[in-house]
């Protein structure tokens, strides 16, 4: 027998060999195929949580509290967001160049609970008399631009300290009249507030009445109608801001509008952006988010606990987040605020602040007027 003939088969029933491919043309794997578009999708992701990261990081360092010394500032394990109760100061600064203004004309106190995840924040209309013993008389609004022209005239500090005692000053201040520790403050200007929302896409809210101004020198240009409409940045930042109309423009006057619809407006404008960070179509948008963010907010909270922020509260509800505007009378040129209101506020700041939690909903807890919806 030649050694080149092929034994016979020891199993009559095994299959056939399957036919060769003709020469040229190979067969397509299709499992193959499947693992390698499974490992680009893997890999896009990566890359992309890596860009997040890294943009999220940088965008971080921005508006954290400059470290000093050997580095990071560490935080002690009862002092970490997940663990401990947290308060602001969130200031609206208007920083136009137009104007040279430096008013604090959205001003709010905030506390956070990580136990019941939930939030409390105060509005304080921007025209009010504090009536706090050992400070000037001042509208609200102007203190923070007070503390920063004392800094440089009494205090005589450096330009690069000015922001920052400021903003401590202000904080102490408000520390001192709602009678709780408030342990941060965030600076975020107008600008920084109109790319947040163009970053989000707009935010719908219910604009409670016509609102027409123009003002040359500042490029400002509010016209918004009555009624549940989407708003781009610019328009947010009107209707938050809107006051009184103009006469003489060529159009008809509106009516104008009170510190506590503006208060009622900005927890309007918190809960629809709120919102709209839980939304999945924001996810893609983040970048944007933590660059509008990162270019136009300043804090003095170390880089750790602002993570330690975000991984505790990222994704709270707006049902858990307590707005309470504060209301009161109006007596040119300051607002008298209501006492018993702002008493309500004081205790509900408080039991926000309390390890174990505010209070269940029905028990003996602060009141509060519903959130704008």
């Amino acid at each position: 027998m030649s050694q080149d003939t092929p034994l016979p088969s020891r199993n009559k029933n095994r299959a056939p060999a399957p036919k060769a491919s003709k020469p040229g043309k190979k067969k397509f794997r299709w499992g193959r195929f499947f693992f390698i578009l499974l490992g680009v999708i893997i890999l896009a992701l990566v890359a992309y949580v890596g860009y997040l990261y890294i943009v999220g990081d940088k965008n971080l360092t921005k508006i954290a509290k400059p470290e000093e010394g050997n580095g990071a500032i560490v935080i002690p394990a009862e002092e970490r967001a997940q663990v401990k109760p947290i308060s602001l100061t969130l200031l609206g600064l208007d920083t136009r160049s137009e104007t040279g203004s430096m008013n604090t004309d959205v001003m709010m106190v905030a506390a956070f609970n990580p136990v019941t995840k939930t939030a409390t924040v105060v509005s304080i209309p921007r025209d009010s008399d504090l009536n706090l013993d050992g400070y000037k008389k001042h509208k609200a609004n102007a203190y923070y631009a007070a503390f920063y022209m004392n800094g440089r005239n009494k205090e005589k500090l450096e330009k690069d300290k000015l922001v920052g005692y400021a903003r401590d000053e202000t904080r102490l201040m408000l520390s001192k009249f709602f009678d709780i520790p408030i342990d941060y403050t965030a600076v975020l200007d107008f600008q920084g507030f109109v790319d947040v929302v163009d970053a989000l896409g707009g935010v719908t809210v219910t604009v409670d009445k016509d609102m027409r101004y123009i003002d040359s020198v500042d490029g400002t240009n509010i016209d918004l109608k009555k009624g549940e409409q989407p708003l781009k940045g610019e328009q947010a930042l009107g209707f938050v801001r809107y006051r009184k109309s103009n006469h003489n423009r060529g159009f008809k006057p509106t009516a104008e509008s009170s510190d506590f619809e503006r208060n009622e407006r900005q927890s309007q404008v918190l809960g629809a952006i709120t919102d709209k960070l839980k939304s999945f179509s924001s996810i893609s948008k983040v970048d944007d988010i933590l660059n509008a963010v990162g270019d136009n907010i300043r804090t003095d909270i170390p880089k750790a606990q602002i993570e330690n922020i975000i991984a505790t509260y990222f994704g709270i509800n707006r049902s858990d987040i307590r707005f309470i505007p504060l209301p009161g009378t109006w007596k040119s040129p300051y607002v008298y605020l209501d006492e018993d209101k702002l008493k309500d506020a004081k205790k509900a700041l408080a039991e926000e602040l309390n390890p174990e939690g505010r209070p269940a909903a029905g028990e003996d807890s602060a009141s509060s007027p519903p959130s704008p919806q």
